[in-house]
């Protein structure tokens, strides 16, 4: 969960970095938005592959996230 919840931290991302060269994929999404338009297939695309490592990280670990979510559920 908090490898979800520091991938996704954009705020911070985009207060705290100095360039484009150190911005995180999730920030650098919003590059592609310009005054008058805004690039929605490329912010569609970049979503998804932003979203790959969390998902795969999250198929990789199952095992040990279900075993986290039940282990104060079980008497």
């Amino acid at each position: 969960m908090i490898f979800t919840f520091i991938w996704n931290d954009y705020f911070w991302a985009v207060v705290l970095t100095q360039g484009a060269e150190s911005q995180p994929v999730t920030a650098g999404i919003t590059s592609f938005n310009a005054q008058f338009r805004a690039a929605y297939q490329l912010m569609s695309a970049g979503s998804i592959v932003a979203a790959l490592p969390p998902v795969a990280m999250f198929f990789l670990m199952q095992k040990h996230f279900i075993a986290g979510l039940t282990l104060g559920a079980v008497k």
